[in-house]
């Protein structure tokens, strides 16, 4: 998903493309000693920071580079193995991803292939420099819940989804339907061969079978730890590492980010308030109605997940199949 709507970025730079040049300083602005242009003042802003980035912005510093902007906001890729590889610098008003870095101010124009850096607590970007003042956990606590609640919440969720009138970027009864089936048959897999199809499945920044199992792996596990549904934790783990190894050659940079957050079971603002709504911690109606408008078919796409996962832990639980066994 792009920040705050799924749209087309103003540019995305093509795989080892070069930053723009940039264009010729003029007379006025060149030193009159040194005939060297002299360099802008910097911008200094603020931020609250994702947890998830903690490894990328308390290690030291390291180069990066623009790689796409939008008006809320523009993506970082960082240089070198540390993940998440992809940092979100958005305003308040964006979609929160689990990557993101809330400003307290907009950022000032910026441009695809600008130069950058992340880390010592301090994002660069253009001519803005960004400190961390805090941080925020993009990963739902949620307690102990009842299956009894977990099924009320299913059926509101299907009716809601089905009065909305949106729907995913993938038809379901494909990959989707056998990722949900080997969830909720604790078969692991048929749920792998499936994930392995919907990783960079679809059109977009973010590709709507990786939006279907960022929603799934958060689902899983969250709700299967609240239910004590423990097969959907192991099911979870299995496919959160699958996932998080074959992420980033088989989708986009940004999508294979997010997949890396949630199989560490981290989502945007958005899909934690559905979570928290199944369980009964905030109203459910209104979070998922939210969570629907999120782009063009993002949202519904994280929807189908959460349904999925939720679906599935229900049926682990139903089945007895809660309790971890052996590959045959």
């Amino acid at each position: 998903m792009s920040v705050g709507t799924r749209r087309t970025p103003t540019r995305v730079a093509r795989p080892g493309a070069q930053p723009k040049a940039q264009p010729q300083a003029s007379a006025r602005s060149r030193s009159a000693t040194t005939g060297t242009p002299r360099s802008r003042a910097r911008t200094q802003l603020t931020g609250a920071a994702s947890m998830a980035l903690r490894p990328a912005l308390e290690s030291a510093r390291r180069p990066a580079r623009v790689l796409a902007v939008f008006p809320l906001g523009a993506y970082l890729e960082t240089r070198g193995a540390i993940e998440p590889k992809v940092v979100c610098l958005v305003t308040g008003e964006a979609t929160r991803l689990p990557n993101a870095v809330v400003l307290s101010e907009p950022l000032p124009a910026l441009a695809v292939g600008d130069e950058a850096s992340v880390g010592d607590g301090v994002v660069e970007a253009g001519q803005a420099t960004v400190r961390i003042r805090r941080w925020w956990d993009p990963a739902p606590a949620l307690g102990r819940v009842e299956t009894s609640r977990l099924e009320r919440s299913l059926t509101a969720m299907n009716d809601i989804c089905g009065a909305s009138g949106r729907g995913t970027g993938l038809d379901a009864s494909g990959f989707p339907a056998q990722l949900a089936e080997g969830c909720a048959t604790g078969s692991l897999m048929t749920a792998l061969g499936a994930a392995e199809q919907l990783m960079g499945l679809g059109p977009g920044l973010t590709p709507s079978g990786d939006d279907m199992l960022s929603g799934l792996l958060a689902a899983l596990r969250h709700l299967g730890q609240a239910a004590g549904a423990e097969r959907a934790v192991w099911l979870a783990d299995w496919l959160a590492a699958t996932v998080a190894f074959d992420a980033p050659t088989r989708t986009t940079p940004i999508s294979a980010t997010l997949l890396h957050c949630a199989a560490r079971g981290q989502s945007c603002a958005e899909a934690v308030a559905v979570l928290r709504g199944i369980v009964g911690l905030q109203s459910l109606e209104p979070a998922v109605q939210r969570l629907l408008r999120l782009g063009h078919t993002s949202g519904a796409d994280l929807t189908w997940g959460i349904r999925a996962g939720l679906s599935a832990v229900l049926a682990l639980s139903r089945s007895g199949a809660g309790r971890v066994r052996e590959i045959a």
